[in-house]
């Protein structure tokens, strides 16, 4: 009789940070973390590559062998293809997928709001406009969550 044993190989690298919010971070095998990446909430499929300084947000999903490059951001609930390499600095968003430049700021900002990441990442049904009431529910839903580990044991 033979026994089979799966071994995960995964590398994270200092100062890259994984956090579960109502997702959890799901990490494949064979995946690549560079320095300072955020991961929140989350899926990296096999084989992926993530660069230094990437973020990836709520409900994301990066398939196999798919890179972002150092400093992309890919957005709440974007699906980055197998295979497929989001250039540094770029701004992924949607599913289908589209970069988008930091420049292009209104077109980043109409991109944003037709995903409601205030509501992925919140759960905030303030109107996109009203900025002021927006950021008021995220700060208090966000406060709630840390509020939990008020009592936490720090490890030396």
């Amino acid at each position: 009789m033979y026994s089979a044993q799966v071994y995960f190989f995964n590398t994270f690298m200092e100062h890259s940070m994984k956090r579960n919010t109502s997702n959890t971070v799901l990490i494949g095998d064979h995946v690549f973390i560079s320095p300072q990446s955020t991961l929140i909430g989350c899926s990296i499929e096999s084989n992926s590559y993530i660069a230094t300084g990437a973020t990836i947000l709520q409900g994301a999903i990066i398939q196999s062998g798919a890179a972002v490059a150092v400093g992309a951001f890919v957005h709440a609930n974007t699906v980055v293809p197998a295979n497929y390499f989001i250039p540094p600095n770029n701004i992924a968003i949607g599913d289908p997928l589209r970069i988008y430049s930091p420049k292009e700021k209104e077109a980043l900002a109409k991109a944003i709001k037709s995903i409601e990441f205030a509501k992925v990442a919140f759960n905030v049904d303030a109107e996109w406009e009203n900025r002021f009431e927006r950021y008021r529910q995220a700060t208090a839903v966000r406060s709630k969550e840390f509020e939990s580990h008020f009592n936490d044991e720090i490890i030396d």
